[in-house]
This record gives C-alpha cells, sequence and structure tokens, in this order.
C-alpha cells in the first residue's frame, strides 16, 4: 500500500536539508519504478512477510531524481489505542548518501505523523554498525535508546542487533 490509511489522504510532502536543497516525499506514481536504494544492510533470506495490516511508502524525490523511499507502519505497546506509535525507515540510492536528505526526509515525515495522528511516538531502528543512520537520526532530532539484541534476521544466517532510537510528540518543537 502506497501512502494510504490511518494517515489520510497522503499526497506530497514537501522539505529542505540543512543546506537548503529541496525535497519531497510523494506516493509512487503508476508505471514509475522505485529507485534502488538497497545497502549492505538489505541482504535478506527467507520469506518476506508483513505482520502490519498497513505499511506505507512513499519515495523520496530531490532535484528531479528519486533518491530513495521511506516506509512507515503502526507498532502497538499496549492494549489502547494510545498506545500505537510509528515505526519508519528509510533507504537511499547511494549517490545521495551523506548529503542530508535522510535525516531532514526522518524529520519532516515524524512531523507529518504527529500532524496527522494522535500517535505519541515515532521510532526507527537500524544495524549497530550503520553508523552514517544513527548520525541520520540523530540529526533529525531522534533520541538513541538502546540495543535490541539479535532482532533481525539476514542473508548471512546471522540474527543482527539493531539501535533503536525515537522522538516524542512533546519533542516536536526541538524537530
Amino acid at each position: 500500500m502506497w501512502a494510504t490509511g490511518r494517515v489520510g489522504a497522503f499526497r506530497v510532502i514537501t522539505g529542505r536539508t540543512w543546506d537548503g536543497r529541496s525535497f519531497i516525499l510523494r506516493p509512487l506514481a503508476d508505471g514509475e519504478v522505485r529507485p534502488d536504494d538497497s545497502s549492505e544492510w538489505d541482504q535478506w533470506s527467507g520469506e518476506f512477510i508483513s505482520a502490519h495490516t498497513e505499511m506505507h511508502r512513499a519515495v523520496i524525490e530531490c532535484a528531479g531524481e528519486l533518491v530513495g523511499s521511506m516506509s512507515w507502519h503502526e507498532e502497538m505497546y499496549g492494549p489502547t489505542v494510545g498506545s500505537l506509535c510509528w515505526n519508519i525507515g528509510i533507504g537511499l540510492v547511494v549517490a545521495w548518501r551523506g548529503k542530508g536528505v535522510g535525516a531532514a526526509a526522518q524529520r519532516v515525515l515524524a512531523k507529518h505523523l504527529f500532524a496527522t495522528t494522535p500517535h505519541n511516538r515515532v521510532e526507527a531502528s537500524t544495524d549497530v554498525e550503520n553508523v552514517a543512520e544513527q548520525r541520520a537520526l540523530e540529526r533529525a532530532g531522534f533520541t538513541r535508546e538502546g540495543i535490541i539484541r539479535g532482532a533481525q534476521h539476514r542473508a548471512d544466517g546471522i540474527h543482527h542487533d539493531l539501535v533503536s532510537y525515537s522522538v516524542l510528540r512533546s519533542e516536536l518543537e526541538l524537530l
């Protein structure tokens, strides 16, 4: 599912990197191919499953070029609607990594999710060795929470550790 569901009629979100470059988050158009934003941390094994009823996706466009994609879904930490939060993910094409687009896009998506839903938390995780994404999340205003041990199984047959990050609605003014 591309950018629909509880988030409302998602069309386009605009943003700027810290150095002033404009970008947009938008649904993938019919017939358009998602950019190859895979990395060394995207080597999966086994069948893909989705425990989430609604996985939302958008592409990142900068300077007229598709430079990456984002996804987000709800997580639940208790039995009530107030216990729902958003979990976001991002991938950038190699040529656009390290240019500030990832941090800015994650910040803009978190602000959008807080503006359009009552959820109190937006979270993200990344491989413990993915230092660039850890820096991007911190630059986007997320707080490092800790290590999620053995959480992600990959093609190398090993369960990898992840670093967990989040930003709370009360921290919105920091974004």
